[in-house]
């Protein structure tokens, strides 16, 4: 079986400090599940009375839960430092002024807001995106390396 790099990608960039994903490593696909239902199923609580939406994805935690040699938290992923490859991005410009301006802009509180105005402003935005795309890719591949799984690029 091999995972698709772009269904890690798209794991890593879904979670947040409530959310987390999951690869399954019998299906190749990414999950996710909230940590509050990853507690209950933890905790072992009943869910008869929740609705069946919810019944759904608590069912899922408590698999991740009895079954964790199955699956592979992205958790580790969401340590991406995007503010490091914003000042990367700026570095690997061929203009100095358009990289001067966009290293002034990421300094300080609204630094994202202003860097990404600024990179439209100059017409770069689509390089930008491409950089951000092909760091995130990197990522993938190291994850996917990392924890021996197979993957098509």
């Amino acid at each position: 079986m091999k995972v698709k790099l772009e269904d890690i990608i798209e794991g890593i960039e879904m979670q947040s400090e409530e959310n987390r994903a999951y690869l399954n490593l019998k299906t190749g696909g990414v999950v996710y599940v909230s940590l509050d239902e990853l507690s209950m199923a933890e905790e072992e609580e009943d869910f008869e009375t929740l609705p069946e939406w919810q019944q759904n994805e608590l069912k899922l935690a408590i698999d991740i839960v009895e079954n964790f040699e199955d699956y592979v938290s992205l958790r580790a992923c969401i340590e991406i430092n995007e503010y490091r490859m914003m000042e990367n991005f700026c570095f690997s410009l061929k203009d100095n002024n358009k990289s001067e301006i966009l290293l002034h802009s990421i300094k300080g509180k609204g630094a994202f807001r202003r860097f990404k105005d600024n990179a439209i402003r100059l017409g770069i935005v689509s390089k930008w995106y491409d950089y951000r795309n092909n760091c995130y890719k990197e990522i993938a591949r190291e994850f996917c390396e990392s924890n021996n799984i197979n993957y098509i690029d």
